[in-house]
């Protein structure tokens, strides 16, 4: 019998009939430290890629934990009074908000910049 029988670990791998097979899965990647805001280097522009037209504010070049980056987005958000998500390492804010966003940014502490 197989050693590692957790059928959950080996979603989305083809099945082998070797007897002697060994599963080997990815091992997780480990949360990065968030970095200190006066370190963090934010770049802010807008992009109107694949969107139908509309404008958002992307704001890229977080380093950090996912949770500390929603936390962020989320403080973004309601002081602009606008919907957006924080994924990825980025984080989209609907409509355009650059300066604003710049502004709010450096006020927090962060080292952010206008993109385009």
């Amino acid at each position: 019998m197989k050693q590692n029988n957790d059928w959950k670990q080996r979603l989305g791998i083809v099945y082998s009939t070797a007897s002697d097979f060994n599963y080997e899965t990815e091992p997780e990647e480990e949360e990065r430290e968030t970095l200190a805001p006066e370190k963090q280097k934010l770049i802010v522009s807008i992009d109107r890629r694949n969107r139908g037209g509309k404008q958002v504010t992307l704001i890229s070049g977080f380093v950090g934990k996912e949770a500390d980056l929603a936390a962020l987005g989320k403080s973004l958000k309601t002081k602009f009074g606008v919907g957006g998500k924080a994924a990825d390492g980025e984080i989209l804010i609907q409509g355009d908000f650059r300066d604003k966003a710049v502004a709010v940014l450096k006020e927090m502490g962060y080292n952010a910049k206008r993109g385009n």
